[in-house]
């Protein structure tokens, strides 16, 4: 299951996509995600997740990396939809003492779970065609209002950045202690909920032990190369907008005009059609 989890790596690619400025994919990712949300109907749904599937080809990442973070999050989607399915009207379909399961549940349960698939995928196209340094400073450049305020956005931005550089490290030495203790004799999948949870107790605690010794490393890393935050600081590549990225731009605009046709229109259609 760990190695399902490839959210927060970087794919080197020369595609439009990692060409792209990352703070406009930043703002292309939050606007898509605030127009998921918005979505009422089938219709703005099958756009948005065809326009998924377009930046996904777009960018070059194998399929397998995007499908691997679904596995990775598959048991808190099946939870979602489990939630979901017991509130709606409609027809019922399965009564379980003072359950119902009606056709507006099984709706209202696979449009969020498609919600999350897609809010999933497009976050992953995001970290997949983006380095952490890039990302880090688009982050920075983006909420750099925010300093106005005192808000230290340099260092949020920093620790954001060193959470998904050490993501896949942390994957990997779970599987390394959980290895070790398999070999002598650790049952991780033996038994009820309650002794395979025990089983892991092995685990975290040396793997929180190293994370805290890996933290105080970089740390003593930082200071002997004179880190003293973002105030002076110098890039080795200055982010500059081109004509491509305009262009991005544009076409989320279509994306939006397009997306609301779905959402109001065709949607009313539907509805007459009924």
């Amino acid at each position: 299951m760990l190695k399902d989890i490839t959210f927060g790596q970087y794919y080197e690619g020369r595609s439009v996509i990692h060409k792209t400025d990352p703070r406009v994919k930043i703002i292309l990712m939050i606007l898509f995600i605030v127009f998921v949300f918005l979505a009422k109907n089938t219709f703005a749904l099958i756009f948005a997740g065809v326009s998924v599937l377009a930046v996904m080809l777009i960018s070059r990442v194998p399929l397998r990396l995007y499908l691997k973070n679904i596995k990775a999050i598959l048991p808190v989607l099946i939870f979602t939809a489990i939630i979901n399915v017991f509130y709606g009207e409609g027809e019922t379909l399965i009564r379980l003492w003072k359950l119902t399961i009606t056709t507006g549940g099984v709706y209202r349960a696979l449009f969020m779970a498609a919600r999350i698939i897609m809010l999933i995928f497009i976050s992953g196209a995001l970290t997949y065609t983006t380095t952490p340094i890039a990302l880090t400073d688009a982050i920075e450049q983006l909420f750099s209002f925010l300093s106005l305020f005192h808000v230290p956005v340099h260092d949020f931005a920093m620790i954001l950045s060193i959470a998904l550089r050490f993501i896949p490290s942390i994957i990997e030495e779970t599987e390394t202690i959980m290895a070790a203790q398999k070999s002598r004799g650790a049952d991780y999948e033996g038994g009820g909920l309650i002794r395979r949870t025990k089983a892991l107790i092995p685990v975290i605690i040396p793997l929180f032990a190293s994370q805290f010794r890996r933290a105080y490393d970089l740390a003593v890393a930082m200071i002997c190369r004179c880190y003293r935050g973002g105030k002076g600081k110098t890039r080795l590549r200055v982010l500059k907008f081109r004509f491509s990225d305009y262009l991005m731009l544009v076409l989320m605009v279509a994306f939006g005009a397009g997306f609301e046709l779905c959402n109001i229109f065709l949607g009313h259609i539907g509805y007459l059609m009924k």
